[in-house]
C-alpha cells in the first residue's frame, strides 16, 4: 500500500506481545517503512518495535501487586500520554490489559488520535457497564471470537471479528501418535490428560480432585494412563508434593508442553480457562471443572451473565462439553463424564466434529484481518 504509517502500541503482557508481533508482521508487509513504538516485548521488538519502557513493568497480576505498583504504573501511563501527544501516531493500538490501555486510549482519542483495541474484555459475560468506557475510548474494537461483536454493535461501537491466532497456528489435524512418541509414551492404550490450572490457587483447589478422579478411573481400568503438565517449575514442585499421596498412580508429570500432552491424550480433564481453547483446537474430547473459594464463588456467580463457563460451550452456543463448577465438581460426577469420553465413541466423536467446525470458524488469518482494520482506520483518518 506504500503510505508511511506511524503506529503506537501498548502491550503489557506476554500474550499481548505474541498478538502484537503477528499484527506487526502483517502491517510491515503492507507498509515497509512502518514506524512503531510504545511498550512491547521481545517478539514485537524483533519486528522493529521501539519499546519506550520494559514490558515486564506492566505485567502485574492479582489485587495487591497492582496497588503496590500503582505509582510506577501511573508514571508510565503519564509518560506515554505525553509522548504520544507530542508525537501523535496515525493510529494507537491497545492490546488486552484493558484497565491500563482503555484509560490511555480515552485520553489519546480526546486529543484527536484514532484508537483501536485488540482483544475484547468479557463485557458479554460480566460488568457490561464497561461498554460505555470502551465506547468513549476506542474507534474500533478487534474481537477474537465471533459472538463478541454483537454487544458492541448494539452500543454503537465499531467492532470486527479478526479470528484467533491459535486457530491459524494449530493444524486442523493434531497427530496424537507423534505427540506420544515425543513424550516417551506408548502409542497403544488410552491416555487421559489432567490440567488443573496454571496458578497456585487453581492447582490447590483442583489437583487433589483430579487425582482422586484418576485414582478411581485407574481402579476401574488398570490399563489407563495419565499425563499431567505443570505450567512452570513452581507448579511442578506443588504437583510433586501432591503426588506423594498417590504413589501407585500410573501418571507422567512433565513441565510445560501442555499442547503436546493434550494432543497425546484420548480425552482431557481440565480447569475452565484459556486451556480449553487449545484442547478444542487440538480436537480432544474434554470435560471441564472449576472450584474457587466459597466467598469468591458467591460474588462471581452473581456477576456473571452467561449460561456457560467453558469457552467451547460459549463458542458452540450449547452444552457441548460437560462443565462441572463448584459443588457440581465431585469425583463421582467427573468419573462418569470422563468415562463417557474415553469409552463411548459416539460421545467423543460428537465433540471432535463440533471442535473441527469451530476451529475452522476461528482460523481467519488473524494478522491480515487486524491489518485490514488498522488500514481502514488509517485511511479514514487520512480522508
Amino acid at each position: 500500500m506504500g503510505a508511511r504509517l506511524r503506529v503506537g502500541i501498548l502491550a503489557g503482557e506476554a500474550s499481548g506481545d505474541i498478538l502484537g508481533s503477528r499484527l506487526l508482521v502483517a502491517l510491515r508487509r503492507r507498509h515497509p517503512e512502518l514506524q512503531v513504538e510504545g511498550i512491547g516485548g521481545p517478539l514485537m521488538q524483533a519486528q522493529g518495535f521501539n519499546s519506550l519502557f520494559p514490558m515486564d513493568r506492566l505485567s502485574v497480576m492479582g489485587f495487591v501487586e497492582p496497588l503496590k505498583r500503582l505509582p510506577e504504573l501511573l508514571r508510565i501511563q503519564r509518560s506515554l500520554h505525553q509522548h504520544f501527544l507530542a508525537n501523535p501516531p496515525d493510529v494507537f493500538i491497545g492490546i488486552d490489559s484493558p484497565d491500563f490501555c482503555l484509560r490511555l486510549e480515552a485520553k489519546l482519542r480526546d486529543a484527536g488520535i484514532r484508537t483501536v483495541h485488540l482483544v475484547s474484555p468479557s463485557v458479554w459475560a460480566w460488568r457490561q457497564g464497561r461498554i460505555r468506557k470502551i465506547r468513549r475510548a476506542v474507534d474500533r474494537m478487534l474481537c477474537l471470537f465471533p459472538f463478541e461483536t454483537a454487544i458492541y454493535h448494539q452500543h454503537g461501537v465499531q467492532a470486527d471479528f479478526v479470528g484467533h491466532p491459535l486457530a491459524d497456528e494449530i493444524p486442523l489435524f493434531s497427530d496424537g501418535d507423534s505427540a506420544r512418541r515425543a513424550l516417551g509414551l506408548a502409542v497403544e492404550g488410552r491416555i487421559l490428560a489432567l490440567l488443573p490450572g496454571s496458578r497456585a490457587g487453581e492447582v490447590s483447589m483442583l489437583a487433589p480432585l483430579f487425582l482422586e478422579v484418576a485414582r478411581r478411573l485407574a481402579a476401574a481400568d488398570p490399563e489407563l494412563r495419565f499425563v499431567l503438565p505443570a505450567a512452570n517449575a513452581e507448579r511442578e514442585a506443588q504437583l510433586r508434593a501432591l503426588l506423594k499421596g498417590a504413589p501407585d498412580l500410573p501418571l507422567l508429570l512433565v513441565q510445560g508442553r501442555s499442547r503436546e500432552v493434550m494432543a497425546a491424550a484420548d480425552a482431557v480433564l481440565l480447569a475452565s480457562g484459556t486451556a480449553t481453547l487449545e484442547a478444542l483446537l487440538v480436537q480432544r474430547p474434554m470435560a471441564v471443572a472449576y472450584r474457587m473459594a466459597p466467598l469468591s464463588w458467591a460474588l462471581v456467580s452473581r456477576l456473571v451473565r452467561t449460561p456457560f463457563a467453558a469457552l467451547p460451550n460459549i463458542l458452540a452456543g450449547r452444552a457441548l462439553v460437560p462443565e462441572l463448577i463448584q459443588d457440581a465438581a465431585t469425583p463421582a460426577r467427573l468419573v462418569s463424564v470422563v468415562q463417557a469420553l474415553l469409552y463411548n465413541a459416539k460421545v467423543a466423536a460428537e465433540q471432535r466434529q463440533a471442535f473441527a467446525a469451530i476451529h475452522q470458524s476461528l482460523a481467519r488469518g488473524f494478522g491480515e484481518r487486524c491489518a485490514d482494520a488498522i488500514d481502514a482506520v488509517f485511511n479514514d483518518r487520512a480522508r
